[in-house]
């Protein structure tokens, strides 16, 4: 077996118990509410000890926020991607389509998700630190669409922080309407209010 195969196995099998120890978590969470439950807790309902679980996920906040680790370099990508005569705004919005996928993927538990981060305030901080680190990712995918290899603009930077705000209000509004609302709908008023 060669060398990729062998780590090509262990990163399946690795993500493959990290969704597991995220579905018990979540549920955990759901049931008893995420303050009240420990890291001895989810360990112990994973069937883990308590190394294992820190092994995979080095708070419980990331137990829940982990999966969103991978987004600001997603809408990065697909920024880059966007057409070169596309404005920056327009590109921004489309852009973000490849993070309000999952929420069409699986609405309901997308929601209560959403909900619990919105909630729960160590979450909400949590996910929020996170977007900011996004932000200068945004920033410099923007630089790299006007041909720049330095340093983001101050005008790059607000709008990657506009996007983002866009999103995060355009996720308050559905989650608010317990995903009645259209997500697409919204978070295409939000930029609407912006655009230029």
């Amino acid at each position: 077996m060669s060398g990729a195969a062998r780590t090509n196995t262990r990163d399946i099998a690795r993500a493959a118990v990290r969704a597991e120890l995220t579905q018990v978590a979540f549920e955990l969470f759901l049931r008893d509410g995420f303050d009240k439950v420990t890291l001895d807790d989810l360990a112990s309902a994973a069937g883990v000890s308590r190394s294992t679980f820190l092994r995979y996920f080095g708070t419980k906040e990331d137990a829940v926020l982990g999966a969103f680790d991978a987004h600001g370099n997603w809408v990065a990508e697909a920024l880059r991607a966007r057409p070169a005569d596309e404005d920056d705004w327009t590109a921004l919005r489309r852009a973000l389509d490849t993070v309000i996928q999952r929420y069409h993927q699986d609405p309901a538990g997308s929601l209560a998700t959403t909900r619990l981060v919105r909630e729960t305030p160590a979450l909400c901080a949590r996910q929020l630190e996170k977007q900011h680190g996004w932000r200068p990712t945004l920033a410099r995918a923007l630089a790299e669409r006007h041909g720049s290899s330095g340093s983001p603009s101050l005008a790059d930077t607000v709008r990657a922080a506009a996007a983002l705000d866009c999103l995060n209000i355009a996720l308050d509004h559905w989650t608010a309407s317990d995903g009645d609302l259209d997500l697409v709908a919204l978070l295409d008023e939000a930029f609407a209010a912006l655009a230029p």
